[in-house]
Order: structure tokens, then sequence, then C-alpha cells
């Protein structure tokens, strides 16, 4: 796979848009709907359960994966495709997100951002490359 995607709009509405988001693990009609499985699982459906259901890309946390069970974990069983058993295109986030929730967990520098991981209160320092090497390890089609 050469890692690359590409997006062709279909159709207009104003400032809307339908079209193909083509990725190396697939392609997804947009807009989509997206499963979250933050731990790499999506809580109660299996991956043929969500195929059946019109899934075609998934989300996990780039942040919590990294906590547990660790990016270095995930690229040795094949990565996040294999782990998650899952053969369509998957997205990670970058933690944005974990920087708002987990507000008393964390100090925001120039650099980046120092979390306090809420699993062992061991120090995570998440800078702009780290999360990008973060997220190629886990081996995400698309990263946020």
């Amino acid at each position: 796979m050469d890692g690359s995607f590409h997006f062709t709009v279909q159709a207009f509405a104003g400032a809307a848009r339908a079209g193909v988001f083509s990725t190396p693990h697939g392609s997804v009609d947009t807009p989509a709907f997206m499963a979250v499985g933050t731990l790499a699982t999506v809580k109660t459906l299996d991956p043929q359960e969500l195929r059946d259901a019109g899934c075609r890309m998934l989300l996990a946390n780039a942040y919590h994966l990294h906590l547990r069970p660790g990016e270095n974990v995930v690229a040795k069983l094949g990565g996040l495709h294999r782990f998650m058993a899952w053969d369509g295109p998957i997205l990670t986030d970058s933690g944005g997100f974990q920087v708002f929730s987990l507000e008393t967990l964390r100090k925001v520098s120039e650099q980046g951002v120092e979390f306090r991981s809420h699993v062992d209160g061991s120090q995570r320092d998440f800078t702009p490359e780290s999360v990008i090497a973060l997220q190629i390890a886990l081996g995400a089609d698309v990263m946020m």
C-alpha cells in the first residue's frame, strides 16, 4: 500500500458535498458514520456486525492506545487493522479531545501537551511530531 488517499466529489448542495473517500484499506461514501472504538474495540458489535450495519470506517483513540496497550505492542501485533480485526479504513484522533476532557491531568506549552496518565500516573509528553509518529506506528489510514 502506498499510503495515499483520494476524495472524489460526486454531488453538491450549497456548501455541502457528497463523495467517495478512498484509502489504502478501502473506500467510504461520504458523509459517513464512523463507529468509535476508543480502545480498539467497538463495544457490543464485532467487525462483521459493524459491516452489516453499514459502517465502513472506524475511529480509534491514539491517546488511549498509547497508554495501553501501547503503539509498540499494536505495531508488533501487525498494526491497528490486524489488532482490531478490521480490514476497512481506520481514523485515529490525535488526543486533542483529551486536552480538554483531561484538563486536570495536563499542562499545555508551546512544545505540546504534558499529560499525567490516568492509568499509572506517569508523565506522557505529546508534541505534534510525537503524535504523528504514534499514529504512524498504530498504522492509521487517516490521522487527525
